[in-house]
């Protein structure tokens, strides 16, 4: 073979290679993520014991400290007047936890209840823009 040939060879291998490895790392990525539903479609959607995650709003006044050491409290849809969902989370819960705060939890829908997983939960802070009062000019 000659050498022109022989680089020719190990460049078409190279990137057959990289294209291989390249597929494998974007698959393993989207194949093990989880889906993120909101309460609402959590049960329309959600088959029991399938991990999930769950995104939406603490519900005020449903959070409850139980004795266990398990959080207690109901999410519900960020856009507002869809449906709740009760969660039960064991493990720390952040500084910035409190009611109508949105937020990530992971976890299985178990006999109408949802059981997230210890650690999974992430709160989302407010933003510190809000939109300017009606009537106000910029």
């Amino acid at each position: 073979m000659t050498p022109p040939r022989k680089r020719q060879v190990r460049l078409v291998v190279s990137l057959t290679l990289a294209v291989l490895l390249a597929s494998g790392l974007i698959y393993t990525s989207f194949a093990s993520s989880d889906s993120a539903l909101s309460p609402s479609q959590l049960l329309q959607q959600a088959r029991a014991g399938e991990n999930v995650q769950l995104t939406g709003t603490v519900v005020k006044g449903s959070v409850r400290e139980l004795a266990d050491g398990q959080t207690d409290f109901r999410l519900a849809d960020r856009a507002g007047g869809g449906r709740s969902v009760r969660v039960t989370y064991s493990g720390s819960v952040p500084p910035a936890f409190q009611p109508q705060r949105e937020l990530i939890v992971t976890g299985a829908l178990k006999a109408g209840t949802f059981v997230a997983q210890p650690g999974s939960m992430i709160t989302k802070c407010p933003s510190k823009y809000s939109a300017a009062p009606s009537g106000s000019s910029a």
